[in-house]
């Protein structure tokens, strides 16, 4: 259909502003595979040979799996890789960053206008925090203050973005206009680690029973947590088995 000439020059209507509760986890791409954790380990007793037969039947390596899993031996599981494409809050991210055992490249500010997205704690979010620092635990939140968080948080962003947008129509530079905008804002980002890396990363990051060190993982880096960790013991399942008899330590 042929667009007339007044119909060309029309700025684009502003994106609605969206607010979520959940976040994005997917699989990019993975080389990892219980076998490579088996290939690295036997190549100080076979060298070269240490590569036959691994793909045949990598369940016959789960007492090697096991053993290096509980004596903390732990360079095998660094052998493979994964890249995860994550979204979630900013804040979320500046916590996940707290990790120096992966490579990010995120989403940037300065160089694409930043998607009106915003974090809202869902109605299962726990909103109230019971204890001293470094020793606390969370409670329900009343219905009021439910309904108080949702509606400070979605006026709060939707003022934030409206400046931001006037901003930017004003012909202000995204990294200054970007200044504005609430943490609770969503970014997108890559993350590639190896099963060791994530290992260390899931100890510390999700609150389960049976392990032999307890966490206390802000629940929004948890969910993000949570589903890596599902994508991952559908790659390596006899090292995540292995994984979870030692203690959910990572080796």
């Amino acid at each position: 259909m042929r667009v007339s000439d007044s119909e060309a020059t029309e700025p684009a209507a502003p994106e609605q502003i969206r607010f979520r509760s959940d976040v994005d986890v997917e699989l990019i791409r993975a080389s990892a595979h219980d076998g490579d954790v088996l290939f690295a380990a036997r190549v100080s007793t076979k060298g070269e040979q240490s590569l036959e037969g691994v793909g045949d039947d990598a369940a016959a390596g789960a007492g090697l799996i096991n053993y290096l899993m509980r004596d903390r031996h732990g360079t095998p599981f660094e052998h493979n890789s994964m890249t995860f494409y994550v979204r979630a809050p900013i804040f979320v991210f500046r916590e996940f960053m707290r990790h120096r055992i992966a490579s990010y490249n995120e989403e940037s500010g300065r160089y694409r206008e930043l998607r009106p997205d915003f974090y809202v704690p869902g109605p299962e979010r726990r909103l109230v925090q019971v204890g001293k620092p470094g020793h606390y635990e969370f409670e329900e939140g009343t219905p009021d203050q439910h309904a108080l968080v949702t509606r400070e948080i979605e006026a709060s962003c939707t003022q934030a973005y409206e400046a931001y947008q006037r901003m930017l129509d004003a012909g202000v530079a995204r990294e200054v206009a970007r200044a504005v905008l609430p943490l609770t804002i969503y970014s997108s980002m890559y993350v590639t680690m190896n099963a060791r890396s994530l290992m260390n990363f899931l100890s510390l990051r999700t609150k389960r029973e049976g392990s032999h060190f307890p966490s206390f993982p802000q629940r929004e880096i948890e969910m993000v947590a949570e589903k890596m960790e599902e994508i991952w013991a559908g790659l390596m399942p006899l090292t995540y088995e292995a994984f979870n008899k030692a203690g959910r330590v990572s080796p």
